[in-house]
């Protein structure tokens, strides 16, 4: 997301008053970098892990997406010049803004406890394993996904609610990058065929269009070779300012 996350927080902290935190986020600073509401790494934060890099638990078809889509980041041009390429790997952390609805601080327990849904694990491998890209020229988010253990739903087969959870995230995403902070309206879900547990899938979302706030995007889930399609979907984000969402105004 393009705003100074970091810039945010320092500020933050060294305000006193509600009335000058809601002031200092309704005019917040912008920057060229993609911070996500899936989790934004910051001055508050100290060494943060970047859940979207490779680790031990990735199989064979995670990691060749992964491979395959990395590789588009860079382009090693004649010369050995390095230009940007047209993907981009949005890195993701297990941390949000430490901030709780009216704009108070979450008390310390919760603060050292609080993570975001899709990163609640430090075990790799058993639950949501899961890297984005996007491409801005083609207005278009994709993720690779490789279910664990602990996202059961039918017998050996991923939850449905944990497959609309990475819907969400990858379409969210491509909204929240394209056009600031939203928020989903609406997710209208085919299921088609079911997820195998611990197989990669690959979601793709691109930009539909936009009408004033409201942003729709469409998005499939397809197996790692393109021949089965799990599920396609319709979504609709609306967008709002970050003052109204930190402070709940």
């Amino acid at each position: 997301m393009a705003w100074s996350l970091g810039r945010i927080c320092k500020g933050v902290q060294r305000l006193g008053s509600l009335s000058s935190v809601q002031s200092q986020l309704s005019h917040p600073a912008t920057s060229g970098s993609v911070r996500t509401m899936l989790g934004m790494p910051s001055s508050c934060f100290s060494k943060p892990r970047d859940f979207s890099l490779p680790n031990s638990s990735w199989g064979s078809e995670m990691m060749r997406l992964y491979k395959h889509y990395n590789s588009q980041c860079e382009v090693v041009m004649e010369g050995g010049v390095e230009q940007e390429g047209p993907w981009r790997r949005l890195p993701s952390y297990n941390r949000s803004l430490k901030y709780a609805t009216g704009g108070v601080y979450l008390n310390k327990i919760i603060q050292s406890k609080a993570r975001l849904f899709t990163r609640n694990t430090g075990d790799p491998g058993v639950a949501f394993e899961y890297v984005l890209f996007f491409n801005r020229e083609e207005q278009r988010c994709v993720g690779i996904f490789q279910a664990g253990h602990l996202l059961e739903g039918p017998p050996g087969h991923v939850h449905g609610g944990a497959i609309a959870t990475m819907i969400d995230t990858v379409t969210g995403s491509l909204a929240l990058i394209l056009c600031g902070p939203v928020v989903t309206a609406n997710l209208n879900i085919n299921y088609r065929k079911p997820i195998p547990l611990g197989s990669t899938v690959l979601l793709e979302s691109s930009l539909d269009r936009k009408e004033g706030k409201k942003i729709f995007i469409t998005s499939k889930v397809t197996s790692s070779d393109g021949s089965k399609l799990h599920t396609d979907t319709t979504a609709l984000f609306v967008s709002i300012s970050l003052s109204n969402l930190l402070l709940g105004s």
